[in-house]
């Protein structure tokens, strides 16, 4: 992190900053909670006008929260009023991770990627969505996928933006020898992990050390959030040092999820969930991952941590029924550029309606 764009960040979120234009925009949604498994969890659900609309639950990741995906609500439940046909509406349900804002923090072990795909799975069937689709990146892709693993009853099929199969052993999706678009990305994924990852170990392996400093200080929160992955960090700080943002992720939507950490007190609670997920990796160890049957669509955004192969998707799961290479967007592709993100929920949701 850079001493120009936090002091940047910091003189905006003192002197021009208004949480209360956010906290309107959170309140004129349809927001709830249900309790799950002893945790109240926190959603927003907006139902589309549309008739047939098709249910779709999308999750947040870290270091991000239902914020992130707020510019995606009007194209993907009004499509006609955003380029779209009414045949591509959705009923969307955004839920907060536990941990995550104003969902519980949990208090028990054990709140992983299939745990949290469990609640996912109540959370619909609560709502009455007997058919659904789901979405997610970052951490929502690895919820994602283990909801899809899981053989949920109801779902019939996932989308993500991230191949979570590939952070555990990208060789093992390769061709022998790598073909040249795989060694790029198996080129990039060893530059991430030798350079860019050291948040991801942090968490994974000591998230409450992390986390006091998240919880004490805004400005630790705020460095500690925007220096993800590079591309996400250089679009986030030239926002703050030259006042140009890329796509969606402006000043005031940066400091929206800053802000709603520091309000709900979630810095540690969110960092836990990468320990939580070490732990879930480590009880599966040297078990065959259970395969997904149903079909899979994945999107590559060109600023992604590493630009994923088509060969990794369709090695990764056996269904793949939409795959697309789009020409803009990074590893938060939803919160950046949401309305390419929407059209291409709507093309590879579009085969299963």
């Amino acid at each position: 992190m850079q001493l120009a764009a936090i002091q940047n960040l910091a003189r905006y979120w003192t002197n021009e900053y208004d949480w209360r234009r956010c906290e309107s925009r959170l309140n004129a949604l349809p927001q709830f909670k249900t309790e799950i498994d002893g945790l109240d969890i926190h959603f927003i659900h907006v139902e589309s006008a549309h008739k047939n609309a098709l249910p779709l639950i999308m999750t947040h990741g870290w270091p991000g929260s239902v914020v992130e995906l707020l510019e995606t609500i009007g194209p993907l439940t009004d499509p006609t009023a955003h380029g779209g046909g009414a045949e591509d509406a959705f009923h969307l349900v955004l839920p907060s991770i536990p941990g995550y804002g104003f969902s519980d923090e949990p208090s028990e072990l054990g709140w992983g990627p299939i745990r949290i795909g469990q609640a996912w799975a109540e959370l619909m069937r609560r709502l009455g969505y007997t058919r659904y689709v789901a979405q997610g990146g970052d951490v929502g892709s690895q919820v994602t996928d283990a909801m899809g693993r899981l053989a949920l009853d109801g779902l019939i099929g996932i989308h993500t933006n991230l191949l979570t199969p590939a952070l555990g052993d990208a060789e093992a999706l390769s061709e022998s020898p790598p073909s040249t678009e795989e060694r790029a990305a198996l080129d990039a994924l060893a530059e991430f992990q030798a350079t860019g990852n050291g948040y991801f170990v942090e968490q994974a392996t000591r998230p409450e050390t992390i986390g006091y400093a998240l919880l004490d200080s805004p400005i630790a929160l705020a460095a500690w959030m925007i220096d993800h992955d590079t591309d996400s960090y250089q679009k986030i700080a030239r926002g703050f040092v030259d006042g140009q943002p890329s796509g969606n992720l402006t000043r005031e939507h940066i400091v929206d999820n800053i802000t709603l950490y520091w309000l709900t007190s979630t810095g540690a609670s969110a960092a836990r969930s990468y320990w939580e997920e070490g732990q879930e990796n480590a009880r599966a160890a040297g078990q065959a991952p259970t395969p997904v049957s149903i079909p899979v669509g994945f999107t590559t955004f060109p600023g992604e941590i590493w630009r994923t192969p088509r060969s990794w998707v369709e090695k990764a799961y056996p269904n793949v029924v939409y795959f697309n290479e789009v020409d803009k967007g990074g590893h938060f592709a939803a919160w950046e550029e949401p309305g390419l993100f929407s059209e291409e929920l709507r093309a590879a949701f579009r085969p299963l309606r």
